[in-house]
């Protein structure tokens, strides 16, 4: 990645939660039956300096449409971003940096798959500028594995981990918990395994069946039964509980760190910054002429790319986001952290302050904390975190 002199641009310092950029990488070597992420499978080689080209060009674009700002992150999520060669995350980069400057303390991360790693690629993509990587391990038993369709075993996982670990100065592992027949004793005995694989951060997830998946389908026809929601709850307090005694502390639902291990890019989502989404399906939100504007574009990968090389972008929806739409998007994201909502902020957004009555009933309740300006949903009523944020957007 090259230093050029849009480094050197002085952008105006800003209390909104940040700004970032996302590339979405689309391809997989095979689509998970949990997942209903844009992602795809191609048998043929992808032209991978045509996709970075195509990237480049939507990003020009698009930073041409919202105020020049330098990002404090960068994300590469799919799909599986570990697919690409390290000389394309290099030349995605390196456009980042020319169109928009990367400051040298950017928090730079790609997601990877156990699968798809080996020395070599790693180290290229370290030299590109990549300084966290994200493991999708999602379980450490080879049966529970298999279940969820993934193509690695244990054993590659855990050297997967051990290799980033050596390589990049932070990473993040992905676990997938509540899975159909798990007990908590299964969980404790799986999570404490990965508590001391870990790097500084770990974001584990209750498996939920969404529409389009191929568990969906399973679960409609009663063939996939996950635990229900009392033990649900009980593997989720049996997580923190485990966490925060290794040292990781629960900062978001489902995301837990070490001090100083908090994944910056997720952090401008929850805190409702704005950001730059680029590639096949990639969504942002953008600063355009002074207006929030959310982007979309299309999830097919070649149809993206026919419509960047044509017009210079891939979007297939751009939405101006009225003070309402502010609002309640800055209330849903902000109450998932431990930090909780800043109320001023969200007067800003959504053009009047939430309800004071409400918030002192819920406060006096248990159901959220007050601190000052400021209100977060308890650790103990946290399972309850979306009846709360429903209560205060009615």
């Amino acid at each position: 990645m090259s230093t050029l002199s849009v480094a050197q641009v002085e952008y105006p310092v800003r209390d909104d939660g940040g700004f970032a950029v996302y590339v979405h990488w689309p391809f997989c070597q095979a689509k998970c039956p949990y997942c209903d992420f844009n992602s795809h499978v191609r048998h043929a080689p992808v032209d991978q300096r045509r996709y970075a080209a195509a990237m480049a060009r939507e990003l020009a674009t698009l930073a041409a449409w919202t105020d020049a700002r330098r990002p404090l992150s960068v994300f590469f999520g799919g799909g599986t971003p570990s697919l690409m060669e390290p000389a394309t995350v290099d030349a995605i980069l390196t456009a980042i940096d020319a169109t928009l400057g990367l400051p040298a303390d950017a928090e730079i991360t790609l997601e990877a798959n156990p699968t798809s790693v080996e020395q070599a690629r790693f180290e290229g993509y370290r030299a590109a500028g990549v300084n966290r990587v994200s493991l999708g391990v999602q379980s450490l038993a080879d049966a529970e594995l298999a279940k969820l369709g993934r193509l690695h075993d244990a054993a590659t996982a855990r050297t997967a981990l051990a290799l980033a670990r050596r390589i990049f100065p932070h990473v993040s592992a992905d676990l997938i918990y509540a899975r159909p027949g798990q007990t908590t004793a299964d969980w404790a005995a799986e999570l404490s395994q990965m508590l001391d694989l870990a790097g500084d951060h770990l974001s584990l997830y209750q498996l939920t069946i969404e529409p389009g998946t191929r568990f969906f389908d399973l679960a409609e026809t009663g063939k996939l039964v996950v635990p229900e929601d009392d033990a649900a709850a009980d593997l989720y307090e049996l997580t923190a509980e485990l966490t925060g005694a290794a040292g990781f502390a629960r900062y978001e639902v489902s995301n837990h760190a070490r001090p100083g291990g908090e994944a910056k890019h997720n952090l401008v989502y929850w805190r409702g910054g704005t950001y730059v989404g680029i590639g096949p399906g990639a969504h942002g939100r953008i600063d355009a002429a002074g207006v929030r504007t959310a982007t979309s574009t299309h999830k097919l990968p070649e149809t993206w790319l026919a419509a960047v090389e044509a017009d210079g972008h891939g979007l297939e929806a751009r939405e101006p986001l009225d003070a309402a739409a502010q609002g309640d998007e800055y209330l849903l994201m902000a109450l998932r952290l431990s930090e909780g909502l800043d109320l001023d902020a969200y007067a800003r957004r959504a053009g009047a302050p939430l309800d004071e009555d409400r918030v002192a009933t819920l406060a006096a309740s248990g159901f959220l904390a007050r601190d000052g300006r400021r209100i977060r949903v308890p650790d103990t009523a946290r399972l309850l975190t979306n009846a709360v944020v429903r209560e205060l957007a009615a």
